[in-house]
């Protein structure tokens, strides 16, 4: 590895992750008719060398050049992503339709009830659809560099991230119990986070575009400049989780039950676990295209493998570490409060275990407050049901034509009334 400088000696066994599998993949790219000029080492714009390929093992003759990669054996990595990028996309959108018929059915199963899924089922929802895009736009970069298949790259590599990280940060947020993301909250502030890199996005690709009259030529730097807020929601995301997994691991709170506590640390652990492998996986592919091919000697013939690689990789982590686990919880912890429903009867009676005391009272138990048709004379027909704090009579017992005024002392001696009872004269 002596071509690799001692600044750059640190970051050898991320580089690692990458060369070993691009050098098994792409072992037929020297023998490619694809013409390389030293102008072309630092942009991403291979238009004018697309030339027409003689006869390529796996592809029919009449192929277009720029579609070699999905049919050619040589170079397997096109193959091979395509079908982990398929697989996925597939996944994606099974796992997505199963959570919406899933959620369809509790609303109408509970149409009486309030239900507060409603947030939750939405931000899974981008979510997801965001994870089938980034498995969608991997055929872009297997396909060759065009006008065509350009803006594409550019605009939907950075949007469909940072609607997925958007997704993981507003469930970060959420799972701290902070209050801008409770219920409908949760989706809004996903959108309102994702709204900004699509207008980064859309500025820079308006610009770029337009740029000196040149169809879409960009460098490998100013692409990777381009993600630095997704980057930035990528970082704040893994912090926050970092937060989240230490309060559920070191804090202890009475509000929690056994299992939900141990849900809890399960879904910290997954989500910090996906947000580390989404760091490792973006700081490879940065380090590769940026200067991992230009000092290997590899640019640009290594620059869509590596994207195509990473964008693999990154969709199924996301897929399998929040996807998948996301909403196996939401199914659970649903199901769960359906089948054991709440009681607050000992919270209010300490006698709610005797029984008789649990069904339903009419307020005619209160030998005190009985009709008059009844006989029981304000006594209750059974004693041990009897309240401590019942009077010895009924209200019948009293007799309207008497009178029961209090008796006061009677005296005709209005100037002094108490001179009688001192014994004065």
């Amino acid at each position: 590895m002596a071509f690799i400088s001692e600044k750059y000696k640190s970051l050898l066994p991320l580089l690692l992750l990458l060369y070993v599998p691009l050098t098994c993949l792409c072992q037929s790219t020297n023998s490619s008719s694809i013409n390389i000029t030293t102008n072309t080492q630092t942009t991403s714009s291979p238009f004018s060398n697309v030339t027409s390929p003689k006869r390529v093992p796996g592809c029919s003759k009449g192929l277009h050049p720029i579609y070699r990669y999905l049919c050619d054996r040589r170079a397997a990595w096109g193959i091979v992503l395509e079908t982990l990028a398929s697989s996925g996309f597939l996944f994606s959108m099974g796992l997505l339709l199963g959570l919406l018929l899933w959620s369809l059915c509790i609303c109408i199963s509970s149409k009486h009830q309030r239900s507060n899924i409603g947030g939750t089922v939405a931000c899974m929802s981008m979510f997801l659809l965001a994870t089938a895009g980034i498995f969608a736009i991997n055929f872009s970069f297997i396909i060759r560099l065009t006008p065509q298949t350009c803006p594409t790259r550019l605009f939907l590599f950075g949007v469909l991230f940072a609607l997925a990280f958007s997704c993981l940060l507003a469930r970060c947020i959420a799972l701290l119990g902070f209050a801008a993301a409770r219920g409908w909250g949760e989706p809004a502030l996903a959108l309102g986070l994702f709204l900004v890199q699509v207008i980064i996005s859309t500025e820079w690709l308006i610009i770029v575009l337009v740029r000196d009259q040149k169809p879409c030529e960009y460098s490998q730097e100013e692409f990777a400049m381009l993600q630095i807020y997704v980057l930035c929601l990528l970082a704040l995301s893994f912090v926050l989780s970092l937060h989240f997994l230490c309060r559920s691991c070191f804090t202890y709170s009475y509000s929690y039950t056994g299992a939900a506590r141990q849900q809890g640390r399960t879904q910290a652990v997954l989500l910090c676990l996906t947000l580390l492998l989404s760091v490792c996986i973006w700081v490879v592919w940065i380090t590769m295209l940026t200067r991992g091919n230009p000092e290997l000697g590899r640019q640009p013939q290594w620059d869509d493998p590596v994207l195509g690689i990473a964008l693999v990789a990154n969709g199924w982590v996301l897929l399998m570490g929040h996807g998948l686990s996301q909403v196996a919880f939401l199914c659970r912890g649903e199901a769960m409060s359906k089948d054991i429903p709440l009681s607050f009867a000992g919270w209010t009676s300490p006698s709610a275990d005797i029984p008789g005391l649990n069904s339903p009272k009419e307020g005619k138990e209160n030998g005190s407050f009985e009709n008059d048709g009844e006989n029981r004379r304000g006594r209750s027909a059974e004693a041990s049901l009897r309240s401590p704090y019942e009077s010895g009579f009924s209200m019948t017992e009293i007799d309207p034509d008497k009178d029961y005024t209090i008796p006061r002392p009677q005296t005709t001696n209005y100037n002094e009334p108490y001179d009688e009872y001192y014994g004065h004269n």
